[in-house]
């Protein structure tokens, strides 16, 4: 997990380092063509090209029109409002992903996920403030990137049943470069890279698949129950670089908040686990993104 904090912090960083520099359809381009070019390098060090499947294209196109929907969001919000905020919002994907799981997967909605939703909306309400008569547009993005990734989750979730994640990864950054190209070209204005700002596009790129990898390692190797918790370590780590490198305030109404977001997401963990104990044969959970 210490990988997966140090990842998700760099990509932030590297985003907004460059900002001024790339747009984020940009950013997205050039980090899923690095990405691609990973993914192909690896794949075929291993001999595991041939996993590759195009039976369910139409799945996979409709899960990374999500995803990079939801990618967009993210990193434009990161230029616009504070990273610890980005953070604490993109937290609530586990929410969403709680109440659209009845529609997606057919997962009953219990009372423990109703109680954990409730807490996670009440959370986000007292992070992001709003003015109900002047919305800010950074944190409406931030809400709705976590919204887009839950439903990324769980279209994610759907593949997996019988899609090898070598496949997965292939399709995902394949379809986000041609998505990003398409946006930066349709914008009018593109561009290029430089040698000041490459070796932060490498970063991101990077950082996205190491982030992805050491969450999912730190999931098969122990209980999301106590994954989760570190995960969050994420926060307060955002926070401190955002105060010391970009001044970003930190105020207590922002961990206050996170803080009901986590018991949300700590409350549905609960439940989960302990329905797997009672019904280890039975009973399927969604796996949490990032």
């Amino acid at each position: 997990m210490t990988g997966a904090i140090a990842a998700f912090t760099a990509m932030a960083v590297a985003a907004r380092q460059i900002k001024h520099v790339h747009d984020t359809f940009e950013i997205l381009a050039w980090r899923s063509l690095i990405g691609f070019v990973i993914v192909l390098a690896v794949a075929f060090s291993i001999g595991r090209l041939r996993d590759v499947r195009t039976d369910r294209l139409g799945s996979h196109v409709v899960r990374n029109l999500f995803h990079f929907t939801g990618q967009s969001l993210w990193f434009w919000a990161i230029t616009v409002i504070p990273l610890a905020q980005v953070f604490a919002l993109e937290f609530t994907s586990p929410i969403w992903v709680i109440l659209l799981s009845p529609l997606v997967l057919g997962e009953r909605l219990t009372r423990p996920r109703l109680i954990a939703a409730a807490l996670g909306f009440l959370g986000i309400l007292i992070v992001a403030r709003p003015d109900f008569g002047h919305l800010e547009p950074g944190v409406l993005a931030a809400a709705g990137a976590a919204l887009f990734f839950a439903a990324t989750t769980l279209m994610t979730k759907a593949l997996t049943r019988g899609e090898a994640i070598v496949s997965i990864l292939f399709w995902l950054t394949l379809m986000q470069f041609c998505l990003g190209t398409v946006a930066l070209l349709a914008d009018g204005e593109v561009t290029w890279p430089t040698m000041a700002t490459v070796p932060w596009l490498t970063l991101i790129a990077v950082s996205g698949v190491t982030a992805h990898l050491c969450l999912t390692s730190a999931l098969s190797l122990a209980p999301a129950s106590f994954v989760v918790p570190i995960d969050f370590a994420r926060l307060p780590v955002i926070a401190a670089i955002g105060a010391l490198f970009y001044a970003e305030p930190v105020q207590a109404s922002l961990f206050l908040g996170a803080g009901l977001i986590f018991l949300g997401n700590w409350i549905n963990i609960r439940s989960v686990s302990g329905a797997k104990q009672q019904h280890p044969k039975d009973h399927r959970a969604v796996t949490p993104r990032h």
